[in-house]
């Protein structure tokens, strides 16, 4: 084998390992800034995220954005990670009278939820929230570990992303609503 011949076998080993230096380097970035995944445990937002679906949740938009209501957060805490949906922001008032939900004392629909659901909300409040904090609630509130119940006001650090897509398993793919 030639010399040049050598030459360019090795220039090719060296292009296609910095391919996948590249490439590596790239999915750290996404995993740690932008993407990552997460496993949803148990049933409290049952019938919206199911038991074992995993998620794909968006990190970078809570560095630049806040948590609106409706969202639908990964929340980290030192024992696990909790997904559920935001239904109070900062300073507002929360209050659950007859299965419907207020805040600030106005009437607030929640379409996101089943009629069952709605009437297995039990009564709540009123509850004012800190600044800097946000009262969420699993979409299965009889059996949900919340805001209401043991988890407390979310502090704003603690919310690490937003849920965008189930991918697995393959048969429920679709955009968390």
């Amino acid at each position: 084998m030639s010399s040049l011949a050598e030459a360019k076998q090795k220039n090719e080993w060296v292009e296609w390992g910095k391919a996948i230096v590249i490439a590596i380097i790239l999915a750290f970035l996404l995993r740690t800034f932008i993407f990552a995944t997460s496993i949803v445990e148990g049933d409290s937002m049952d019938p919206t995220l199911q038991d074992g679906e995993r998620v794909i949740f968006n990190k970078f938009v809570y560095m630049i954005d806040e948590p609106e209501r409706g969202d639908i957060v990964i929340i980290h805490r030192p024992e696990k990670n909790y997904v559920k949906r935001v239904i109070g922001l900062p300073g507002e008032t929360i209050e659950i009278r007859n299965h419907k939900l207020y805040i600030n004392n106005e009437l607030h629909d929640q379409t996101f939820l089943t009629e069952d659901a709605k009437n297995h909300t039990g009564s709540f409040g009123p509850i004012t929230i800190p600044e800097g904090r946000y009262f969420v609630m699993g979409d299965n509130r009889s059996i949900s570990k919340d805001s209401r119940n043991g988890l407390g006001f979310i502090m704003d650090d603690e919310i690490i992303g937003k849920s965008e897509f189930v991918f697995y398993p393959f048969s429920e793919i679709a955009k968390t609503r």
